[in-house]
């Protein structure tokens, strides 16, 4: 037989096993499923499965072996039974039809309606696994998003492009500010449409339901596609929800033309499905228990944000995760904050406080901001104001500290200045309402007004000129 024909019969004998069905599962260990003696199977390959009471359940190829095959079951294994399970492989990957109609519609992680409307339909049917992007291809995120919340627009200013990641802790305000975000968030002179992709992963109904209620009230959730993982759905659709939902993302930004922003909540959860599978499939643990490719796995998800020379449209990813006993060094923030280029990091004892949102700027950075800041973009005294907030907010710390130790009344009358300027930029720079949404022209004012509380000699990061100009002391 000549290559050529041997070709033409394998090409002939894979079509002919696509679609082929087993009947008789090895071995069902949680959400996970066994085949043994099947014809080569791809990873990532979708599979149909059957229990014994006809319902059909959607699985995907987790390991490929010449003895077996695994398959995680998205919607759960109960009822499932070893002699009345069958499985029948697809020959293609996990795919999601995408329309710009899914815009204002509430989904499941997979993309099923969840709002009980008929799903979007469409015949651009994707890959939720993306389309490799050439680095060399990928152009440098420059252009400022307003969230309408000075102490991310002015400190850690977010860029069109850009994964920027939340840093909180169990019972702190993140949800309030993720939703807060939805509403205010938009790319500075409407000069393209602006959309938002929104995922909860493993979220308890109330929280779901402060969502929906928050963006129906405000007319928001026109300019959403909503993708929710409840907290009783079986915990292996919160792996592919963020997949789901960058794949939309991926269509309209790119396609679309859209300003796309991603909101991922809570990444936490995704990680902790992670480490459910890779404990079920008796993987050797890395740290804490975790698998070795979380790394990878979460690179694979924030890689899929950014901006493609030649094309319209950007994706700006904005990942919300709690920090288990709020360590910053737990595997999932370390990890997270070698990947993107940033974070915002929750403070619980500023919550305590009563400030919201209880954003520790300290921690926090943008590694973009320089790049998007300044004339023409925002204002020109917006780097040096940055700078001069930062260092000037630093020193209370120290002050706040010493005055602990020989009272308040020991203090200098700069120290006391520098006392009164905290004070003020937590309460007033930092925190703001809820509803409450700032200009960047208000919000560097804002800080204006803080820095005003201090001597003008204080004042080493701005120029003569800014203080000339701006300083109300």
């Amino acid at each position: 037989m000549e290559k050529s024909d041997e070709k033409l019969f394998a090409g002939s004998d894979k079509t002919l096993l696509k679609g082929r069905e087993y009947k008789g599962a090895s071995r069902i260990d949680g959400s996970l499923v066994y085949m043994r003696h099947t014809h080569p199977v791809g990873y990532g390959e979708l599979v149909e499965l059957k229990g014994p009471d006809g319902k059909t359940r959607t699985g995907q190829v987790l390991d490929t072996s010449d003895d077996a095959v695994c398959v995680q079951v998205f919607e759960g294994t109960d009822g499932l039974s070893l002699p009345g399970t069958s499985m029948k492989f697809l020959g293609e990957p996990l795919t999601l039809g995408v329309s710009e109609k899914m815009l204002g519609r509430v989904m499941n992680g997979l993309g099923k309606s969840r709002d009980g409307a008929r799903s979007a339909q469409s015949a651009d049917e994707r890959d939720v696994n993306g389309s490799p992007i050439n680095p060399t291809a990928r152009e440098y995120p420059r252009d400022f998003i307003q969230t309408g919340i000075s102490v991310i627009d002015g400190m850690t200013t977010l860029i069109q492009g850009q994964k920027l990641p939340i840093f909180s802790g169990n019972g702190l305000a993140h949800n309030q500010l993720a939703a807060q975000i939805v509403r205010q968030a938009k790319v500075r002179g409407g000069k393209s449409d602006f959309a938002i992709v929104f995922a909860a992963m493993g979220v308890k109904y109330d929280v779901a339901k402060f969502f929906i209620d928050s963006f129906e009230e405000t007319g928001a959730l026109d300019n959403v596609a909503m993708f929710l993982s409840l907290a009783d759905d079986p915990s292996i659709e919160r792996t592919i929800t963020p997949k789901t939902a960058l794949t939309l993302a991926e269509h309209l930004a790119f396609d679309k033309g859209k300003e796309v922003l991603v909101i991922m909540t809570d990444m936490t959860n995704y990680c902790e499905s992670l480490r459910e599978i890779s404990t079920l499939r008796g993987e050797i643990p890395s740290r804490k228990g975790y698998p070795g490719y979380l790394y990878s796995n979460l690179a694979e998800i924030y890689e899929r944000s950014g901006k493609i020379s030649g094309r319209p449209g950007s994706i700006t990813q904005l990942p919300i995760l709690t920090m288990p006993n709020d360590d910053i060094s737990h595997p999932i923030p370390d990890l997270t904050g070698y990947i993107t280029e940033g974070q915002i990091v929750f403070d619980r004892e500023m919550n305590g406080r009563g400030i919201y949102p209880p954003i520790n700027c300290l921690p926090s950075l943008s590694r973009l901001m320089k790049d998007g800041i300044g004339e023409g973009m925002t204002r020109d005294d917006h780097p040096h104001l940055s700078n001069q907030l930062f260092a000037s907010y630093s020193h209370v710390k120290d002050v706040r500290n010493l005055a602990s130790v020989i009272g308040e009344e020991e203090l200098s009358e700069t120290d006391h200045k520098y006392m009164e300027f905290g004070e003020f930029f937590e309460k007033k720079f930092v925190s703001q309402r809820f509803d409450e949404d700032r200009t960047i022209e208000e919000t560097l004012d804002l800080g204006w007004d803080a820095l005003s509380i201090l001597p003008a000699e204080e004042l080493e990061r701005l120029t003569e000129e800014e203080i000339n100009e701006h300083y109300k002391g």
